[in-house]
């Protein structure tokens, strides 16, 4: 209806409108455009400021020297830049979703705490909170920062950071962690680890840096990106030279071929086809309790031809029952108060559960001025007196005892004590083995518990591959060896299995593990259930197929609307509007990745 009105077509009017239009587009894709050739990466904005600039040139030209209706494309110019802007806002605020599960964390280091100072309640933010804090917590608030209990017990739901949904019984002494929810019970606690020491500060700054990380793939997306504009450009030149000098048609048909030429192709889809992708899945894995250290790691898991498994804590529970202790000379309470307060100056799985189940006697205590623990063979201590104690592994020392005990005790060489040690299979450890079968990857048991352990634990489990009675530096000269037939995951959870996670392809750790297997590990499953492994391969399968998808999208779309625009079946404006649609169906494929149904 306004089309019509002739005001709207005088060429001084159209001046006037597209002007503004054209100055905050040169503000935005002008500025953009120059950087990036200055950096010699030139980008999409490239394409898109030539394209309007041709046409503002053209119209300026035709306006001056009063050529008529036919060099007047003011409007072209400003549907170009109108476009093309609504394109980016549309593409900030999809890409925005995908970064929601960072967001989802932040938002609980801004939630309201109560702190006990001087017997007043004072209220103030989780952010605030200093180390050694006494902090009030009641039934439906969220634990503001991590701490072990001083006064009460309660039930906790960790789903925001393990994925697990059934809350779990927290009782005096047992750790909390910040943005945790109390759902039943009243509780004091200390806090013990706040601001950059905090679980939830770590595991937001590992997902960060996570997805500034990029997969190969990207980087072969990146580098097809940086060569497209330069062709881009030369086939929209080529464009007019054979239409306008060959074909001979009109300057103005010529020239809007070339324009919608620049305007249509896309190198922007190419460059989000990736990052998009690794956001969503990277979110879709933390909310899962899955920690991915990296958008290589995606890539990487994809290819696994083998994934090689510690036993202990690992497919196995690491709750050792001690099943029976054989003394030597001395008292058996004596012996079990040496072993828990040996054992208290260990992080490893066996040695946890070794101090649950034992309890020290205070009248038999010893004053340790030294105690070192050796990774793969035990702990060795010298008390006040000079004498040295130690608890190790069977087979070291001057007689191997392995055929008989797991561990055994020394003081001052001489053995007093040999320890018979039981474990348990893990929950779906079986199922989780034939997955890996089923999809074609070799589960293979790595071990330094001795061979009749081993094997027993690999029969029940169906696993073929065994290797037992291994040290750190062993273990790790074999996975070197596994290596050359394949890509290989590591699975582990202790301080002996450091140098294995961090050699592998794919290093797979557990939440409870120690700290150093934690760091060496590409991926850290904080709900310490072997489910997650399968979970995390399915979520790597289906986000590098959303990245191939996204990829074969950018390029179909690129082949195909640069030669229809070249040949005129599709003129500026429309070929903005196929650019900004093309970006938003491959925001969109990354996005339905959050919902896709994964087993």
């Amino acid at each position: 209806m306004f089309t019509n009105l002739p005001i709207l077509h005088d060429p001084f009017i159209q001046l006037a409108l597209c002007a503004p239009v054209y100055i905050i587009g040169f503000s935005y894709f002008g500025i953009s455009a120059f950087r990036s050739i200055w950096n010699k990466m030139p980008n999409m904005d490239v394409l898109i400021f030539i394209g309007s600039t041709a046409a503002f040139a053209y119209s300026l030209i035709g306006t001056y020297y009063n050529l008529g209706h036919d060099y007047q494309f003011y409007e072209t110019c400003a549907t170009i830049i109108t476009l093309v802007f609504l394109g980016n806002v549309l593409e900030k605020r999809a890409v925005t979703k995908t970064t929601s599960a960072i967001k989802e964390l932040v938002k609980y280091q801004d939630i309201p705490a109560i702190k006990i100072e001087n017997d007043q309640e004072v209220e103030l933010l989780a952010r605030e909170i200093k180390s050694g804090d006494i902090l009030k917590v009641n039934s439906g608030n969220l634990i503001p920062a991590d701490g072990d209990i001083l006064e009460g017990q309660a039930w906790v739901d960790e789903s925001m950071l393990t994925g697990e949904s059934l809350p779990i019984e927290k009782l005096k002494y047992d750790a909390v962690i910040g943005g945790t929810l109390l759902t039943e019970g009243n509780i004091r606690i200390v806090a013990t680890k706040v601001g950059s020491k905090s679980v939830l500060y770590q595991i937001i700054q590992l997902i960060k840096d996570a997805q500034s990380k990029k997969p190969p793939i990207q980087k072969f997306g990146d580098k097809v990106a940086a060569y497209f504009v330069p062709i881009v450009v030369t086939i929209s030149f080529f464009t007019f030279f054979v239409t306008y000098f060959i074909a001979q048609l009109p300057l103005q048909q010529s020239l809007m071929n070339a324009i919608a030429t620049l305007v249509v192709s896309c190198p922007c889809a190419m460059g989000l086809a990736t990052p998009t992708a690794v956001m969503v899945g990277l979110g879709r894995a933390a909310k899962s309790g899955i920690l991915i250290k990296g958008g290589s790691t995606i890539e990487e898991m994809s290819d696994l031809k083998q994934m090689v498994f510690d036993k202990t804590g690992t497919l196995t529970t690491g709750d050792f029952n001690i099943k029976a202790i054989q003394t030597f000379g001395i008292e058996q309470s004596q012996v079990e108060s040496i072993i828990a307060q040996l054992e208290s100056y260990s992080s490893h799985p066996i040695a946890k559960s070794i101090r649950k189940q034992l309890q020290e006697i205070k009248s038999y205590r010893i004053i340790f001025k030294e105690v070192n623990e050796i990774k793969g063979k035990g702990i060795f201590a010298t008390d006040t007196n000079g004498n040295n104690y130690s608890i190790c592994n069977a087979k070291l020392g001057e007689k191997d005892y392995s055929n008989r005990y797991d561990l055994t005790l020394t003081i001052n060489g001489v053995v007093i004590a040999g320890i018979v040690l039981e474990d348990q299979i893990k929950p779906y450890a079986k199922e989780l083995i034939q997955y890996l079968k089923d999809k074609g990857i070799r589960p293979i048991l790595l071990s330094g518990d001795r061979q009749s352990k081993r094997e027993r634990t690999a029969q029940k489990l169906g696993i073929a591959d065994v290797y037992w009675d291994k040290s750190p530096e062993e273990k790790l000269a074999i996975l070197f060896k596994l290596k050359k037939n394949g890509p290989t995951a590591m699975v582990g959870d202790g301080i002996n299995d450091a140098p294995a996670l961090a050699a592998a392809d794919v290093g797979i750790s557990l939440g409870d593990s120690t700290h150093i297997a934690i760091q060496s590990a590409k991926v850290v499953l904080l709900n310490n259930e072997l489910k997650s492994i399968e979970k995390l391969l399915e979520i790597g399968h289906h986000t590098l197929l959303t990245i191939k998808q996204n990829l074969f999208w950018a390029f179909a779309y690129n082949i195909v609307a640069i030669p229809l625009a070249a040949v005129g079946f599709l003129g500026p404006m429309l070929a903005a509007l196929s650019m900004a649609f093309s970006d938003l169906i491959v925001i969109g494929n990354s996005i339905r990745l959050r919902f896709k149904k994964i087993k």
